[in-house]
């Protein structure tokens, strides 16, 4: 999720549902060691509860972004040994890492060493050609041995040399049977499933079988299917907001980080926060009318957090039975 799980986007999801525990974009323990700590870490109080998502490979350094990430008020330290970028590669970090459990439990216990909050760790069930169950399993048991008890399965291989990061989300077949075996090997164990998920029906599904369910890509093109997620998963009878409701919070936001931010042109646009909101009205008649009117770059030059209602209107007219 890296650019797209921003503040802005987070908060835009926190709109939605009240509940659901929120992801930051991963952050290199470099960014942080030697970086804007603003500018990485920086979060709003409504968030909670957040997770702060580190990238990094060496004990120390994660020891240490995790103590500034938990006394810069986050909820929870997770580290990426999922992303199979050859960026990411590069740095000796991401889902390459899978093939070094002993170093990952040392980066797991290196970091359990010095915060309160939970580590957890993000990972897939392989890499490369190396499919067995033997091979996740393995790896869960020896880091779970440093005191991990969370544990966010991509249940797909990451394939690290000739498929890009789009493909890596499509082309390694989803085996979601080895979380599910995780979850009966480890029943002590917090086994959250991850990967192609789409609908509640399906996450209901997964339920039967592991503690929680991570979305990625289907809550970023389709935020709204969150929208029930209070009610049915978290015991909160209070009602979910209309899409028109979450619009006319996010106005007053964009209205004050423009103002703070925005810099005469030359800071934070506009389009830096709605590009995280096209999504709203997918799967209504009137999306594609809200998508180009939130994509007008006249329109977003003007910077008028208005052009959100602007677009939401076409929707409104086009289903006028229908609470939007």
């Amino acid at each position: 999720m890296m650019d797209w799980s921003d503040r802005h986007c987070r908060l835009f999801h926190r709109y939605i549902s009240r509940h659901t525990w929120l992801y930051t974009e991963m952050v290199t323990t470099g960014a942080i060691l030697y970086g804007d700590l603003g500018r990485h870490l920086d979060f709003n109080e409504e968030e909670h509860p957040v997770a702060l998502q580190l990238g990094g490979s060496e004990p120390a350094d994660l020891a240490s972004a995790a103590r500034r990430g938990q006394e810069w008020g986050y909820d929870e330290i997770n580290l990426n040994c999922g992303c199979p970028s050859e960026r990411v590669q590069k740095g000796a970090f991401g889902a390459c890492l899978m093939a070094e459990p002993q170093l990952v439990a040392d980066c797991v216990k290196a970091m359990r060493d010095v915060v309160d909050i939970d580590v957890t760790v993000k990972h897939r069930i392989g890499i490369d050609q190396v499919d067995s169950y033997d091979f996740v399993r393995d790896f869960v048991g020896q880091v779970a041995d440093a005191g991990c008890k969370t544990f966010i399965v991509h249940a797909r291989n990451a394939i690290l040399k000739g498929l890009s990061p789009k493909e890596n989300r499509e082309v390694p077949p989803l085996k979601y049977d080895y979380a599910y075996q995780l979850k009966k090997d480890f029943p002590n164990l917090e086994i959250i499933i991850n990967g192609g998920i789409k609908t509640v029906e399906e996450i209901d599904t997964h339920l039967l079988h592991v503690d929680g369910v991570m979305l990625g890509r289907e809550a970023y093109h389709n935020p709204y299917v969150m929208s029930s997620f209070d009610q049915r998963y978290y015991g909160d009878q209070a009602p979910s907001r209309s899409r028109e409701q979450v619009v006319l919070a996010m106005i007053p936001y964009i209205s004050e980080q423009l103002s703070k931010h925005g810099d005469g042109g030359k800071g934070l646009k506009l389009n830096s926060i709605t590009r995280h909101m096209l999504g709203l009205t997918f799967g209504l008649i009137g999306a594609r009318a809200f998508r180009q009117t939130l994509s007008d770059s006249k329109k977003l030059a003007d910077g008028n957090p208005q052009l959100l209602m602007e677009a939401l209107l076409k929707v409104k007219d086009a289903n006028p039975d229908l609470l939007v």
